[in-house]
């Protein structure tokens, strides 16, 4: 097992950007966790450009596997005066597997102040029953802690598609960081598979993220993630997530699209 945060500290820099090198620990299937790629793209980016301000948005196409070794490299499409648009590419040995743009944007003085995501009642993660113990779990989620806080477990068939789940990483870090956010952020298999009679295989297509705070935080490592699916035809499903930090403040919101084969 290699911890996040050894993974992190292995990224090298070189003449064209960024590579690295994954141990299969934390592979799904024969690609690398996509909620990983995600966080080494803004990772890389990070590391590349300075004087960036807060993520604001990102978006994520997954084009191929990313496997091998990995080249990443992150470019500058304009700087504004509040914001910097950024493509950052993930290139494996099967070529092109990760493409993605990221805004960042300064805070400004606003007279808005409002937002309509409260956390959900749920009971406190070490009173919850855990959510990453079955045998079929992908490789990579051995690297999380995740404790079943409501909804519904995958296969429970006459119940809606949607599960709420506590989720931390096992490696302690440094719980500001929203690299090692995004890498927890994509943890949950799609709700969709709720409705199945059986574990099936699934790929991520697109991964849509809006970051909602400036400084995400949590102060004893535990996220609150809740997902829900909005369509499952034709052998994809569309699903959004939410994830609160411990103190119930929303952080992120996303959107996917997800292949289900079977």
């Amino acid at each position: 097992m290699t911890p996040f945060s050894a993974l992190i500290a292995s990224l090298q820099k070189n003449a064209e950007g960024h590579s690295i090198v994954l141990p299969p620990d934390w592979l799904q299937g024969r690609t690398t966790y996509g909620g990983l790629s995600a966080s080494l793209c803004l990772e890389a980016t990070q590391r590349s450009i300075e004087n960036l301000p807060p993520l604001r948005s990102a978006q994520f196409c997954f084009v191929g596997p990313a496997s091998g070794n990995l080249k990443l490299t992150a470019q500058v499409l304009r700087t504004g005066k509040s914001t910097t648009m950024v493509c950052a590419d993930m290139v494996g040995d099967s070529g092109m597997a990760v493409r993605s743009t990221l805004c960042f944007g300064t805070g400004r003085a606003s007279s808005h102040n409002y937002q309509a995501l409260p956390m959900p009642q749920v009971a406190s993660p070490h009173d919850c029953v855990s959510f990453f113990d079955s045998p079929e779990a992908p490789t990579f989620a051995k690297h999380f802690e995740g404790k079943f806080a409501g909804g519904a477990m995958p296969r429970t068939l006459d119940a809606k598609p949607e599960m709420t789940i506590w989720l931390r990483h096992r490696d302690v870090g440094d719980e500001s960081s929203l690299v090692r956010l995004l890498a927890l952020a994509d943890a949950l298999p799609p709700p969709s598979l709720v409705l199945s009679k059986e574990m099936m295989p699934f790929s991520t297509m697109t991964w849509s993220l809006d970051i909602l705070d400036d400084r995400p935080f949590s102060t004893n490592g535990w996220w609150l993630a809740q997902a829900r699916a909005d369509t499952s035809q034709n052998g994809y499903s569309s699903h959004e997530i939410v994830i609160w930090s411990a103190d119930g403040q929303p952080v992120v919101m996303a959107r996917q699209n997800v292949a289900i084969f079977g």
